[in-house]
Formats: C-alpha cells, structure tokens, sequence
C-alpha cells in the first residue's frame, strides 16, 4: 500500500505539518491542555445557543485572546449561533470550542442560552386543548 500524501523530507523539526492538510495543530494545544470548559464546570449542550454580549471587545483590542477566539467571536457578532453551529464553521472539535467558549464566558464576551429541559416543557395534552380550544373559536 502506497501513502498518497506527500510529507516533508526535511530536516526534522523544521516543518511540522504535512504538504496536503497544511500547518496543524493538536486540539490540546489551543486549549492549553484543558478539556473542561472553565473553573466553574459549565457545561455547553450541542444546541446552547451563543450571543456576542454587547460589551465584548473587537477582535484585535484583547490580545490575551488567541486566534480562535477571536474566530468564536467574529462568527457570534454576525448572528446568535448553536456551539455546534461555531464547530462546524470553524472546523474545531466541538469539545475544544466548549473549552474555548468557556473561556469567553468567563471574560464577559458571550452569553450562552442553555435549551428548555424536557421536564420544563408544558405538557402535550395541554397544548392539544389550547389548540382545540382556538379552533372552536
């Protein structure tokens, strides 16, 4: 079996990523090693929708912010998104844009809409009557 991709013969060290996917970087290493979403445990639902907060700072004005980030916010400003909305359009595992998010909640940049839990929700046979009841109007 032949390998299609072409990796580099470099001298080692010298190039770390292979010709065909380009640079890479291990999901670990943009989150500092972390795989939980900040201090406080918050856990981020698939469908947790993220708003930008209105204080959040440009792009560029936090320089403590890294390169993904600042991505997670640019894709919020445009638009209220879902975390796996913000994975898929920035091509990062989720779990890493849990963290990251994570990140940003804590500075204040986002804020996050956890979805309704089923045990919340009214209960179908109400809404049945409530609907039935609109219809004999």
């Amino acid at each position: 079996m032949t390998e299609d991709r072409a990796v580099s013969t470099e001298q080692p060290g010298s190039q770390w990523y292979d010709n065909e996917a380009g640079p890479l970087v291990r999901p670990y290493a943009m989150t500092g090693g972390r795989t939980e979403p900040g201090p406080t445990g918050v856990r981020f639902d698939l469908i947790a929708l993220v708003t930008l907060d209105t204080g959040a700072p440009e792009t560029g004005a936090d320089t403590a912010l890294g390169p993904e980030h600042r991505a997670l916010i640019e894709l919020c400003r445009a638009e209220t998104q879902s975390v796996a909305e913000l994975a898929a359009d920035t091509d990062l595992p989720v779990g890493v844009v849990r963290v990251l998010l994570g990140d940003l909640l804590e500075l204040g940049c986002v804020t996050v809409s956890r979805p309704v839990p089923p045990a919340r929700l009214p209960d179908e046979r109400i809404l049945r009557e409530v609907i039935d009841g609109l219809r004999a109007l």
